[in-house]
């Protein structure tokens, strides 16, 4: 896959299409807001392909039915099996190129999630690059300025095949939580 010319932030949380609109319009922001009915990983692959921006922002996480399955296997939520068939979908999308992970997350409003769900971001995922996992309050501003001052880390583990195999592995309050 060649590398895109901006660095790529997934906005995640549940008021992240909120926050991904407000950032519309920013000097060397693109943000792809989610528009009803549309192919979502399409608009971004094609707007991560096209933008000469410094940033192109989403909220489009193709790790999240992974986040949810891990989180659901570990809460007892969710029928056995299925944090293995999200990781097998997750890894046949980014192989094939369907998706693609973003150079960084950011969480808003990380205080508010359940547990596990915190877990998952600042313990397993960050686990995997402590950089590439940045947490913000929910508004604009902030995630501006948020971006504004990402550390540079090292990459996501490639191939992701044993990372995001090894999930299951990886105990909730076995996890070490980030900072962020």
């Amino acid at each position: 896959m060649v590398r895109p010319n901006s660095t790529v932030v997934a906005i995640v949380g549940d008021e992240s299409g909120r926050v991904v609109a407000g950032l519309d319009g920013l000097a060397n922001v693109r943000a792809v807001p989610r528009a009803p009915g549309d192919d979502a990983d399409l608009r971004v692959r094609a707007a991560v392909a096209q933008s000469h921006a410094a940033y192109v922002v989403h909220d489009v996480d193709p790790l999240a039915e992974v986040g949810a399955a891990w989180a659901g296997f570990f809460d007892r939520t969710v029928p056995a099996g299925t944090l293995e068939v999200a990781v097998e979908a997750a890894l046949r999308s980014l192989r094939t190129e369907a998706t693609a992970l973003p150079d960084y997350y950011v969480v808003l409003d990380p205080d508010a999630l359940p547990e596990t769900r915190r877990h998952w971001w600042f313990g397993v995922l960050a686990g995997a690059s402590p950089n590439r996992v940045v947490p913000a309050a929910a508004d604009v501003a902030t995630v501006r300025d948020t971006i504004a001052a990402l550390r540079s880390g090292r990459w996501w583990p490639d191939p992701p095949d044993e990372w995001l195999h090894g999930f299951g592995r990886v105990v909730p309050d076995r996890a070490v939580l980030s900072a962020g």
